[in-house]
């Protein structure tokens, strides 16, 4: 008769025998689970490649969103072509009798020039000629997108108008026409007797890291609309007005312009405004003593 320790050597044996299944089966998972964590950081490391592919490929179409429309149109509300039907850059407002200044508005990122009569109604009353200048490929224009391209025409329109009208020459930009404004008036410094820029941003990679934390896109940005560098050395008088609840352009990035400019310069916070509702917050005074602080400094 075996004993009682015989009777329990396939027990041992057997637990003996499960152990090595046991640590494949867990080598096995880890290895899964292991290949899964790699195919998981893959697709975040390919995803993150493209979001950065389609900001360089498609940078302009997060940018600039133009509205095509004819001549006639854009004149319906009753501004004249200017300088011509022809030879088109924007629209032309005068007032009844001489005017005090020329001011030549550089819109924002989206429509048309036609669609910011807004500005006439409130500085005409006020003795200015207003011109609302279009961008190339904005509108009735030909042309290409981009910051060389909008620049480069924005300085020839300042410089028309100087040649035709003379000075004063005031010059407004808002939003992406802040950047445009500020640009070509660093290169028209003679001609210019004043900048009012409206949701300004110092500079244009700021706003877009804001909104893009995650992507490297001081690297990625073409066009960089640096604004604080090109107005660092302008000597001119300028306002910057900045909407207290800008979801696009958060007033600290306007701030941020003005804190950089040298005298003469005013800042302006508009209460209680977004990027696009800012206009409705100001009235005939807010506008009279924007022009009065912008040609009472002159050379």
């Amino acid at each position: 008769m075996k004993s009682p320790h015989c009777l329990k050597t396939p027990v041992i044996s057997g637990a003996s025998d499960d152990r090595p299944v046991a640590a494949g089966a867990s080598l096995w998972l880890g290895s899964r689970a292991a290949a899964s964590a790699l195919r998981v950081i893959a697709l975040c490391i390919l995803s993150y490649l493209l979001a950065c592919t389609g900001i360089v490929m498609f940078q302009n179409h997060l940018l600039y969103f133009p509205q095509r429309a004819g001549v006639g149109e854009m004149t319906s509300g009753g501004h004249a072509p200017w300088p011509g039907a022809e030879d088109f850059r924007g629209l032309l407002a005068e007032p009844a009798g001489p005017a005090r200044a020329t001011a030549i508005v550089f819109h924002g990122n989206a429509g048309h020039a036609g669609h910011r009569q807004f500005y006439s109604d409130a500085l005409v009353p006020l003795g200015l000629r207003v011109i609302l200048a279009e961008y190339p490929a904005y509108g009735p224009r030909a042309g290409e997108l981009g910051e060389t391209s909008l620049v480069a025409d924005a300085e020839r329109t300042i410089a028309l108008a100087h040649e035709r009208y003379g000075g004063p020459l005031l010059i407004i930009g808002e939003s992406l026409g802040a950047g445009v404004a500020a640009a070509a008036s660093a290169r028209q410094r003679a001609a210019i007797g004043g900048l009012l820029l409206i949701t300004p941003w110092d500079r244009l990679e700021n706003v877009a890291s804001h909104h893009y934390p995650l992507l490297p896109v001081r690297l990625l940005l073409r066009d960089r609309y640096d604004s604080s560098s090109h107005l660092a050395g302008l000597q001119r008088p300028v306002l910057v007005a900045v909407a207290a609840d800008d979801r696009i352009v958060p007033a600290r990035f306007g701030r941020a312009l003005y804190d950089g400019l040298p005298q003469p310069k005013r800042l302006a916070l508009i209460e209680g405004a977004d990027h696009n509702d800012w206009f409705y917050r100001l009235d005939e005074n807010w506008w009279r003593q924007a022009i009065d602080f912008l040609l009472a400094v002159r050379d």
